[in-house]
């Protein structure tokens, strides 16, 4: 079963992440035509030719690095400085073109992108939406905690945020990361009433820079690993098991477990989890490791639950909410120092793939979501005045066309080659992070990563007349 979900969500990963690059690539290709221009190659991906098909005096291509594609266009710089020349200068030249083909071509790709997303938009309107609800209720706060001192207990509900509705744990981090300033005016309620405190959100770790509020969400933390010859596997414990109560005492969220055990130190105890539904109590004897009490477990992921919205955004709310929410990134990146925001949060072609399986496996409207955001993205990001991107092209034409003077054939390659490079280089680099860091494990947390967490990730797709799920679920 577990081979049937893997092949299952390969497969439509590849095929919505390829539909996006088709629609970019095929913009391109259709008015290239149209403005009578030779086409040499459409391919999707770089790199080694997988599957390909000549027509027409066309070579149509599948390549095997999924992390983009070209139209091989002779009378236009596109992936020479990718994939090379394509060893033909002796050939008969070619007619020129004027700027303004270039520029509708250049453009092409990004509208192309765009349509795409409002088509994705329109349909999941009509099919409606899940949307992520995770309680924002307070679980375990430590009485030496700033929050406690300020008079938030567990069981508190963040209902704003500066005066923004919250209406999901994620939209707390959302905005709490993407924000310049690290003080909040975050609102609670409590049986009815709502209270207003001023927060101060700090980095998570020195390591990881983001920015967070040190409010720990309320459900029993989830088994993610077992370590091998310590005190958990001894006792018993296993994968996906919920830590419910340590000693007799409930146990809230993960911050509670971690002060339970050290108060405890390493005498015998007992430990109960819910496994499958039910209740299990085991032995267990925490181990003194270097002044910390351990019992060798790695949490994983806390439940995810989503309720569906029927019918779904409107197209307008849908990309509107998308480019406010990259505008919103693209600000943090330019503003580190108050965000912690780096490069290297980015997410590569890699993260990419991993997020819309992760989308995939919940649930098909959410990787087609995922999609409209995807679509967007490329839209702008190809759009930017760089050499070797779209925007790069639409500049160098409307130089032409303003100027009536060719941009130097030499200019145009030196430029693109180094941009190419430079944009190979930044793929590569967050590439490496999406690896290393997040999708088999992330470092800080020892939780599981993107990868690993979407087939084993807890979620529930709840209709929306059922009622708010509890929040220890």
């Amino acid at each position: 079963m577990v081979i049937l979900t893997i092949i299952y969500v390969v497969a439509a990963v590849l095929l919505l992440f390829g539909a996006a690059i088709f629609v970019h690539e095929w913009g391109h290709y259709i008015v290239a035509r149209k403005c009578g221009m030779k086409v040499e190659e459409f391919a999707i991906g770089f790199g080694k030719i997988l599957w390909k098909r000549e027509k027409d005096g066309i070579l149509y291509t599948v390549r095997m690095i999924p992390a983009g594609g070209f139209v091989k266009l002779p009378q236009m710089l596109t992936s020479e400085a990718i994939e090379g020349k394509s060893g033909e200068e002796d050939a008969e030249p070619l007619p020129e073109i004027s700027p303004w083909a270039k520029i509708a071509v250049a453009v092409a790709g990004p509208i192309m992108n765009i349509v795409f997303a409002v088509v994705l938009a329109t349909v999941i309107y009509f099919v409606g939406l899940p949307e992520m609800v995770t309680p924002p209720v307070i679980g375990y706060l430590s009485e030496e905690s700033p929050e406690y001192e300020l008079g938030i207990r567990e069981g508190d509900i963040v209902t704003k945020i500066d005066g923004v509705p919250i209406p999901s744990l994620e939209e707390v981090n959302k905005l709490t990361m993407l924000s310049l300033t690290n003080r909040f005016a975050v609102t609670f309620l409590r049986d009815r009433d709502e209270f207003t405190r001023v927060l101060t959100a700090t980095p998570i770790s020195p390591e990881m820079p983001l920015k967070i509020l040190h409010l720990p969400p309320k459900y029993p933390p989830t088994v993610g690993r077992v370590t091998q010859g310590q005190a958990a596997s001894e006792a018993g414990l296993q994968k996906d098991d919920k830590i419910v109560s340590l000693g007799g005492i409930p146990i809230g969220g993960r911050e509670q477990l971690v002060d339970e055990l050290q108060k405890n130190g390493d005498k015998a105890t007992e430990i109960t989890v819910h496994r499958n539904g039910e209740p299990v109590t085991m032995p267990i004897t925490p181990r003194m490791i270097e002044g910390k009490v351990i019992i060798g477990v790695q949490f994983g992921h806390g439940p995810r639950v989503y309720i569906e919205r029927h019918p779904g955004p409107t197209p307008w709310e849908n990309i509107s909410e998308v480019g406010s929410l990259m505008w919103r990134t693209l600000y943090a990146l330019f503003h580190p120092k108050q965000t912690g925001v780096g490069v290297s949060d980015l997410s590569g072609p890699v993260g990419i793939l991993a997020m819309l399986g992760a989308m995939v496996k919940t649930d098909y409207r959410l990787a087609l979501n995922f999609l409209v955001l995807l679509n967007v993205n490329l839209a702008i990001l190809n759009m930017l005045p760089i050499p070797v991107l779209d925007g790069g092209h639409t500049i160098m034409g409307l130089i032409e066309a303003l100027f009536r003077r060719k941009i130097p054939v030499k200019i145009q390659e030196w430029s693109t080659t180094i941009f190419a490079v430079l944009l190979i280089g930044l793929m590569l680099y967050v590439t490496y992070h999406d690896v290393n860091s997040r999708l088999l494990e992330d470092k800080e947390t020892g939780e599981p990563g993107i990868f690993i967490d979407m087939f084993n990730s807890d979620t529930e797709v709840q209709a929306p007349a059922d009622p708010s799920p509890a929040a220890s679920e």
